[in-house]
């Protein structure tokens, strides 16, 4: 099979799961090549084989690992990477708990965030002492005493409500304008951090699949 002249673009995510223990080429990747009948075998190249019982189920591997496994089945072949220069592979089982799990971790999550939002309103209530505020307040522009519940009340819980579903952006499923909520850029940018941490740790550790490593976890040949 002719591969001189060929060119073998690969575009990989910084972050991959896969389910299975054998991990291919097409799992890993999206690929495209100027000789198509090529594409078939390059997908179905084995790239990890990650042994039964093991603990581990996270992987760091470079491009230059995964590009120096081409080079050695198809030695012509010229291959351009658009992607990542390393990746982690996040090995999931595909055993999933039962439904009454998922509705009880759900129901755990509106409890915590219901009542640790409410505590961090209320502390923050007490420590700048709003009532007393708003007694104040209502003195002032009134000339009597506030009974503690007055339209600055009502109005300040409603600003709070409003407030809060405009910061985040959004309602239920219902989103206010396409850009990201607050929330979304937060997690995107603690995913960013995990895996940046997992990248260097295992680079320190020198256990990243990279050229001039020995690979430890399997084969790569198909």
């Amino acid at each position: 099979m002719a591969v001189n002249h060929d060119t073998l673009y690969l575009k990989g995510d910084r972050n991959v799961e896969v389910t299975k223990r054998e991990v291919t080429l097409g799992d890993l990747l999206t690929m495209e090549c100027s000789n198509k009948t090529l594409l078939p075998h390059l997908k179905t190249m084995k790239i990890l084989k990650i042994p039964e019982g093991e603990k581990k189920q996270r992987y760091v591997i470079s491009i230059l690992k995964i590009i120096a496994c081409i080079h050695e089945k198809y030695p012509g072949l010229e291959v351009q990477s658009l992607g990542e220069q390393d990746m982690i592979i996040t090995y999931e089982d595909q055993k999933t708990p039962a439904k009454w799990v998922h509705i009880l971790k759900t129901i755990i999550v509106v409890l915590i965030t219901f009542f640790g939002a409410a505590f961090s309103i209320m502390a923050f209530n007490n420590d700048v002492d709003v009532t007393k505020l708003f007694g104040q307040i209502y003195e002032l522009l009134t000339g009597t005493k506030s009974q503690g519940f007055t339209i600055l009340e009502m109005s300040y819980s409603l600003g709070i409500a409003v407030g809060i579903l405009v910061f985040f952006n959004h309602f239920g499923k219902r989103k206010f304008t396409v850009d990201p909520t607050p929330m979304e850029v937060q997690m995107r940018l603690y995913e960013n951090d995990i895996q940046t941490t997992l990248i260097e740790d295992a680079a320190r550790k020198e256990e990243e699949l990279d050229v001039g490593r020995a690979n430890h976890t399997g084969s790569h040949r198909s």
